[in-house]
């Protein structure tokens, strides 16, 4: 069923401010905006949960994990579409390009939370990989609705972004048809950046925009329409495959630790020391010394360690592995 929005007449244009800019939208012929969402798997009816609000509080959440349990088998299913973006991540990350997360509301928070938290994981510069979400920073905190509608605003902050071809544009909408991320990855597209669309709904309308095509159908919501919950943790954990994968194809992992960590703080230099004793058998003595002298870098601490070589060794070493450490321990024992 369509929803017919009925507007005056003399106001056929939705106004809309952002950030002190106005944006105005066509509403369309005899005023009507019309936004067709029978047809979204987001916004139908769960026949499952009907009932959910006569339960107890244990049966509710046991009818949530129920439906959680849907959210893996939706991922495991696009698992080759997702392995397909992340070799273009990174490509893009090999040649210093940058990833851009693209998305209003929830799906524009997931995309800044998982930005914001590469550079202490993976030491990364903070402009590698960066989140936009319609409305500007403040919508992180307080909703900005009418923003996902601003097409321009999609582009224009790309553009002050001054995004190039060497990035990647990840548009993220739960139901799809975002204006907001439609108009970033047009504007990507535009410049030969290279485009990746995530929705939860098949035959998404951003779909259309993007190169690389990640469609998560996770079925209707506990609540319906209330894409924080299904749709967003298939979000989330696509977004963890993206970076976490990319980076360790950057050589930022050693076995399945997190050795290109930025130890900022007291448990994290605890971390470190704690990976190095697990790698060379050092003592805690020996590890603290080896970061102390590489100035808390983990990587080149495991090189001198493993390798016993010099400071300036190990860093020569990682650089002609390319960042590798399991090369740079080759190279430096027969250097």
């Amino acid at each position: 069923m369509e929803r017919l929005f009925k507007v005056p007449k003399e106001n056929r244009k939705l106004t809309i401010e952002i950030n002190g800019k106005t944006r105005h939208h066509g509403i369309g012929r005899r005023g009507e905006m019309k936004v067709n969402l029978s047809k979204l798997t987001t916004e139908q009816v769960n026949e499952n949960t009907k009932s959910i609000d006569q339960l107890s509080t244990i049966d509710m959440i046991t009818l949530m994990n129920e439906e959680d349990e849907n959210v893996i088998a939706a991922v495991r299913a696009v698992l080759p579409e997702i392995a397909s973006a992340i070799d273009v991540i990174h490509q893009a990350f090999k040649r210093n390009g940058r990833l851009f997360y693209v998305g209003a509301g929830t799906s524009g928070r997931l995309g800044i939370l998982d930005a914001a938290e590469c550079p202490p994981t993976f030491y990364t510069p903070p402009e590698m990989v960066q989140g936009l979400i319609a409305g500007g920073n403040e919508a992180m905190f307080i909703a900005v609705e009418g923003a996902e509608d601003d097409t321009e605003g999609g582009k224009s902050d790309l553009i002050e972004k001054e995004l190039t071809d060497r990035d990647v544009v990840v548009g993220i909408a739960a139901s799809g048809r975002t204006p907001y991320v439609i108009g970033a990855l047009q504007y990507a597209n535009g410049i030969g950046a290279a485009t990746i669309a995530l929705s939860c709904n098949s035959k998404a309308k951003i779909s259309q925009y993007a190169n690389h095509v990640i469609e998560v159908v996770v079925g209707p919501e506990v609540l319906t329409g209330s894409t924080r919950l299904k749709a967003a943790t298939a979000q989330k954990l696509v977004l963890n495959m993206f970076t976490t994968v990319a980076m360790i194809k950057l050589g930022k992992a050693y076995e399945n630790l997190m050795v290109d960590l930025h130890p900022s703080n007291g448990k994290l230099v605890e971390r470190a020391k704690n990976m190095l004793m697990a790698i060379t058998d050092k003592t805690y003595e020996e590890a603290e010394a080896a970061l102390i002298e590489t100035n808390l870098k983990v990587k080149p601490a495991i090189v001198m360690l493993e390798a016993g070589v010099s400071y300036k060794e190990a860093v020569l070493a990682i650089q002609e592995s390319d960042g590798f450490v399991r090369q740079a321990i080759t190279i430096a024992r027969k250097e």
